[in-house]
C-alpha cells in the first residue's frame, strides 16, 4: 500500500511539475505571514547546521531560506519537480527522496521545513513521516510544518489541465499536534490563518506548527 501511494504521488507530480513551478514559485511574494514565519524559523536554525526542505517542489521555500542565511537543501519525491527546482535555483542542492524513508543519518539536521508536504499523505502514514523527521533531527532541532486545515479528503482527476488521480488531505491542528507529540516532538506554537485572495492561493484555512526535538536529559 505504501509503495503504491508513493508511486502515484511521484507520477502525478512529474506530470504537474512544469505548470506547478510556473504557478507556485513566486507565491511567497503574496504571503506575508508565511514570510514572517520562515524568517522566525531561519533565525532559530541559522548557524546550527544543515536544514532540509522536505517536499520542496520547485524550491521556492528553500530559496527563501537560503537568501535568509540558512544552510539548506531540498528533498522531493518527484524527479520532475527536482528538475524544475534545479533550473530555478542554480547553486542550491536538491535530492530525490521519500519522506517515509529518509536516506539521512540519525540526528544530522538542525531543522526541517515542510510546507504543505503532507497534503497528499494518508493519515495512517503520518506517524511514519513524523517519526522519520524526528529521527533525522539533532536534539534541539526545529520543525516548521504547514498544512491545509479542515476535515476529510478531496480527490482530483484534473489540475491545471493535467490529468491525474490525486487525493488531498485536510487536517485539524489538534490532530497533527497529537501525532507530532506521539513521534517525540515538543509542539511549541500553532499559528492559524484564513486564506489569502483566490488569485494567491487555494481557498483553505492554513495552519503552521513550530515543533522541536527535545534535548535528552
Amino acid at each position: 500500500m505504501q509503495d503504491n501511494v508513493i508511486l502515484s504521488i511521484r507520477n502525478d507530480y512529474d506530470r504537474l511539475a512544469e505548470e506547478y513551478a510556473r504557478r507556485i514559485f513566486d507565491e511567497l511574494q503574496g504571503k506575508p505571514l508565511d514570510r514572517e514565519l520562515l524568517n522566525r524559523f531561519a533565525a532559530d536554525v541559522n548557524g546550527r547546521g544543515d536544514v532540509c526542505d522536505i517536499g520542496c517542489g520547485p524550491g521556492h521555500v528553500a530559496r527563501y531560506l537560503h537568501d535568509a542565511g540558512t544552510t539548506i537543501f531540498g528533498l522531493d519525491l518527484s524527479p520532475g519537480m527536482l528538475k524544475q527546482a534545479r533550473k530555478l535555483n542554480p547553486g542550491l542542492i536538491f535530492r530525490e527522496g521519500n519522506m517515509m524513508a529518509l536516506n539521512l543519518p540519525d540526528g544530522i539536521l538542525a531543522g526541517i521545513v515542510a510546507f504543505y508536504s503532507i497534503a497528499n499523505i494518508p493519515n495512517e502514514f503520518l506517524p511514519v513521516v513524523f517519526g522519520e523527521m524526528q529521527r533525522v533531527l539533532q536534539p534541539g532541532g526545529s520543525l516548521l510544518l504547514a498544512f491545509h486545515m479542515g476535515d476529510g479528503t478531496t480527490h482530483e482527476q484534473e489540475l491545471w489541465g493535467h490529468p491525474l488521480s490525486m487525493d488531498f488531505f485536510f487536517f485539524q491542528p489538534a490532530e497533527i499536534q497529537r501525532l507530532l507529540e506521539g513521534a517525540g516532538f515538543s509542539v511549541e506554537e500553532i499559528v492559524e490563518r484564513d486564506p489569502y485572495s483566490p488569485d494567491v492561493e487555494h481557498q483553505s484555512r492554513r495552519a503552521y506548527i513550530f515543533a522541536r526535538k527535545p534535548v535528552a536529559g
